[in-house]
């Protein structure tokens, strides 16, 4: 059952919206009456945006070309709440052979950490005081898994990022948190799934039973079941959280 909220009036942005984690996270605000403005890479965030109700903006925007960012996000206002979900997925196993040099794990980097800086830096004057801001990390934040050093290594990055932020903006009352998913019903959680089980000569079924295993509480989640604890953080009972990083994952990862 979902919480109520009501977003009537203010301004949201959400990055990496046109599917998974940030289109239903996305979803949440635009039901709670937010005016949202919804960025992707891909020409799939037109069609994301006419799947959702009031108003809503999309922007294609490759959020790790700087100057892209800079002139895409000219005509945006005033942002109440941004949301930076943009993020690649990718594994980048130490083969010893580097066959496509460092491309897949440069670009990981280009947009998981540079674009979110890109984004934040482009519109953190036109937050207003008291506004927030909220990452999405991962459990793997918190962790390690093998073969996926580059996403890893990032979204350790994007905690670093949080907190620095939280302490930078604090006197403006503009709260920075992360969140910080579990195992996802999503297209990269389920490609990562897959590239674990051929890693590991194991099946499919068999690395998502031990996945299973490790939460405290059976199940993959939905993207939509994300969206509460974004608007939360945004809302007013998040008045007092800032600077940290929140694991919605089932109790896979308890720390």
């Amino acid at each position: 059952m979902s919480v109520s909220f009501d977003f009537t009036g203010k301004s949201v942005l959400v990055t990496g919206a046109s599917s998974g984690i940030g289109f239903g996270v996305a979803m949440g605000f635009a039901r709670a009456g937010a005016d949202l403005t919804i960025l992707s890479s891909t020409e799939a965030i037109f069609e994301a945006a006419q799947q959702m109700p009031g108003n809503v903006t999309a922007i294609q925007c490759d959020i790790s070309d700087a100057a892209m960012v800079t002139e895409r996000l000219s005509g945006i206002g005033r942002v109440d709440v941004l949301i930076n979900n943009a993020g690649l997925e990718r594994p980048t196993p130490l083969t010893g052979q580097n066959p496509r040099g460092n491309e897949t794990f440069e670009r990981i980097v280009a947009i998981n950490i540079t674009g979110t800086q890109n984004v934040t830096d482009t519109l953190v004057g036109r937050i207003p005081d008291g506004g927030r801001i909220i990452l999405t990390a991962s459990i793997w934040a918190r962790t390690a898994v093998p073969g996926f050093s580059a996403y890893v290594a990032t979204k350790h990055a994007n905690l670093g990022l949080m907190r620095a932020w939280a302490q930078e903006l604090g006197p403006r009352g503009i709260r920075v948190n992360a969140v910080c998913p579990g195992w996802v019903k999503t297209g990269p959680a389920m490609n990562s799934l897959r590239e674990l089980a051929q890693s590991s000569g194991r099946s499919e079924e068999e690395v998502a039973q031990e996945i299973m295993s490790a939460q405290a509480i059976d199940g993959l989640m939905e993207p939509e079941d994300m969206a509460d604890i974004y608007m939360f953080l945004a809302s007013s009972g998040g008045a007092n959280i800032t600077g940290q990083a929140i694991n919605v994952d089932r109790g896979e990862v308890m720390s």
